[in-house]
């Protein structure tokens, strides 16, 4: 069967001050009405039904996502003791499958992605499913075709074509690192080159396989959190060996070397909302390249993102390429060329011991 796991878990630092420890970017509504969490959701339609949904977060935030996914039962909401990046996540998530599903396939998919086609976005994933059924141990990802030579993602090396699959599929030549400005534009140029989504669709058996190949301490972990899933033991355990683990990702831990990984030319509109001026993308600019959400009042206002909270407008007059964002107790002020600083406040936050700012 086919199981939807989400990762939840993430503080969305560089969307701070709307972003915090306790309401953090998957938890807001940055298109549309409905909040990030539950647009990922929302696209899955009728392909995974609500018990075979698992989101796995920060136990902080274990009660905000429950009551923002009413219909799903309880306990598939996973709150982890600490952050541990994304393959302990994915190892965690992956021993809960099999736990119930030894055979069980999963879609993994971070909460935080902005996919407007839902028809689509079912059909890939039903085309991924296929290759993987056709062959276990295939490890199935989704690559965006670039838009511009971004130096923000990672990138996808294809190989050869994958013939009689129901999408443009490839097997995987190689991971490829965030690049510098013209490696980025050496593989815009090739054409062979995919950003790296981040989603991905493997067997959890695989992918357990995988983590004991690749990270054999942390698979050892992740085994005695199995062993006692569904005892009264489990919390106590999860705790201790969880915290144990010493985090990597996904990418690291496993994709860049496993040998069987296959790409999804993914046929869906994608948007990783990674900071500020994904709203640009998100949202049509006004005559002078203003990208509003709230209210606004601009004098010689151009390029400018602003977001305001209800019942607050923001006057601008003479800027060009900022950023401004207000909440009710902060301000951010900052151009855009700037953005990836904002990181830099939130640290200096903490450092500063300023807890009702984070």
């Amino acid at each position: 069967m086919l199981h939807a796991v989400v990762m939840a878990g993430g503080s969305g630092t560089r969307f701070w001050p709307a972003s915090r420890k306790l309401v953090p970017k998957q938890l807001l509504s940055l298109s549309g009405d409905r909040t990030m969490l539950q647009s990922t959701i929302d696209r899955l339609g009728d392909l995974v039904p609500a018990e075979r949904q698992l989101i796995v977060t920060n136990r902080i935030l274990s009660d905000a996502v429950r009551q923002q996914l009413p219909d799903l039962p309880s306990q598939n909401v996973v709150g982890e003791p600490c952050k541990r990046d994304t393959a302990p996540c994915v190892g965690l998530a992956a021993a809960m499958v099999a736990h119930v599903d030894p055979e069980g396939t999963m879609v993994v998919m971070p909460s935080d992605h902005v996919i407007t086609d839902h028809e689509k976005f079912q059909q890939a994933i039903a085309a991924g499913s296929e290759l993987i059924d056709q062959d276990p141990t295939r490890i199935v990802t989704f690559g965006i075709p670039p838009s511009y030579p971004s130096e923000s993602f990672g990138y996808i090396q294809r190989a050869a074509e994958i013939k009689g699959a129901d999408v443009p599929a490839f097997q995987v030549e190689k991971f490829r690192e965030k690049p510098d400005r013209a490696t980025a534009e050496e593989y815009v140029a090739a054409g062979t080159y995919y950003w790296n989504s981040g989603i991905f669709l493997w067997r959890a058996a695989t992918i357990l396989d995988a983590l004991e190949s690749n990270v054999p301490k942390m698979h050892s972990h992740l085994a005695k959190i199995a062993e006692a899933m569904g005892s009264d033991s489990f919390e106590t355990t999860l705790e201790k060996e969880f915290t144990a683990i010493e985090g990597t990702s996904i990418d690291y831990a496993v994709m860049e070397n496993y040998p069987n990984v296959v790409t999804i030319e993914a046929p869906f509109p994608w948007d990783d909302v990674g900071s500020w001026q994904a709203l640009s993308r998100l949202h049509q600019a006004d005559n002078q390249g203003n990208t509003v959400v709230g209210s606004h009042l601009g004098i010689d206002t151009r390029g400018t993102i602003i977001h305001a909270q209800p019942g607050h407008t923001i006057v601008t007059i003479d800027i060009d390429d900022l950023i401004v964002v207000q909440t009710a107790d902060a301000t951010l002020v900052a151009p855009k060329h700037a953005e990836e600083r904002v990181r830099e406040v939130v640290k200096e936050l903490e450092a500063r011991n300023l807890i009702d700012l984070l």
